[in-house]
């Protein structure tokens, strides 16, 4: 009996340890991309849309010839206690489209709920300032009591005949983490193509270091990001993995989101939300060995039901 509770405590400390991190891991997943400047110097910055063209010259190689069978760049960096994540990505519809969708807060609540983790989103004012308040949860139905509580607060940026961007901020976030900066921005490409940049960053503090560890030990051991570190002798890829593959998962369910949301557009008004939702579906499934989570009718029956109480509680 005594050789056995050394066995029991360890195992019991391992699946806390487990809880607290992958909590910890859904917090820095669901916030959306970001431009990765601080909002007072994308203010003072004038040249957006000259960077912007310039980094789509740049990247016309990895846009055309890639593994993600679409035009996009994606990439992600850790810096001591800052991790971040970026895509770049050519978008099939005029730049004036994307800019009336993206460029406020009317629309975001409705393409943030496509993701997973996101339980309600509801936009509010607080000051005379637009403010998304989001419930964040599991990848299963859950009480939005039984969830975390992000609050983002939206604030315009430079904005142009052919040139946007936005923000979102948050100043913590659950367990630790904090100073979530959120944002985006686009480029008209042509008459009916835009260039898009988003990204995600945030921080974290010991505690939630350490829990993120513990997660990536235990039920995150065999989830892997986008990037290819190298490949096996027989030519298969071996991924990324840790906090940068938490990353680039979860900016890649945003642009898909965002790709949704544009595309659904273009159906009956009555059909938007369901081409959202199985447009949503369908692209992350052609990433099935990062992005599959749950199956096809079970995310279609819980979203509805989540957007459905979204609804009623407006």
């Amino acid at each position: 009996m005594r050789s056995a509770l050394p066995r029991l405590a360890s195992r019991l400390a391992t699946r806390l340890a487990a809880r607290l991190a992958a909590r910890l891991a859904l917090c820095a997943t669901l916030a959306l991309p970001a431009i990765l400047l601080p909002l007072q110097a994308q203010a003072q910055t004038p040249s957006g849309a000259a960077a912007l063209q310039a980094r789509f010259a740049q990247l016309q190689g990895q846009l055309a010839d890639n593994a993600y069978r679409r035009p996009l760049y994606l990439d992600s960096s850790e810096d001591g206690s800052t991790v971040k994540g970026d895509i770049y990505a050519v978008l099939p519809y005029p730049f004036a489209q994307v800019r009336a969708a993206l460029d406020s807060p009317a629309h975001w609540c409705d393409i943030l709920i496509l993701h997973l983790n996101t339980k309600y989103c509801r936009l509010q004012d607080e000051g005379g300032q637009p403010l998304l308040r989001m419930q964040v949860g599991k990848k299963t139905e859950q009480e939005l009591d039984d969830t975390y509580r992000v609050d983002l607060r939206y604030r315009g940026g430079t904005a142009g005949g052919d040139y946007f961007s936005s923000a979102m901020q948050a100043d913590k976030g659950p367990l630790g983490t904090s100073d979530y900066r959120i944002g985006i921005e686009a480029v008209a490409l042509d008459e009916q193509r835009s260039f898009l940049h988003f990204g995600y960053a945030y921080s974290y503090g010991m505690a939630s270091r350490l829990a993120l560890r513990a997660y990536l030990m235990t039920a995150g051991r065999d989830k892997v990001g986008f990037s290819v570190l190298k490949r096996n002798a027989d030519g298969q890829p071996q991924y990324i993995n840790g906090s940068r593959a938490t990353v680039e998962r979860n900016t890649m369910r945003y642009y898909l989101a965002i790709d949704a949301y544009l595309a659904s557009l273009q159906a009956a008004p009555a059909e938007r939300l369901e081409t959202r939702l199985a447009r949503w579906y369908d692209a992350t499934e052609q990433y099935p060995r990062q992005l599959h989570e749950v199956e096809r009718d079970d995310y279609l029956a819980m979203k509805r039901r989540e957007i459905a109480r979204q609804q009623d509680t407006r």
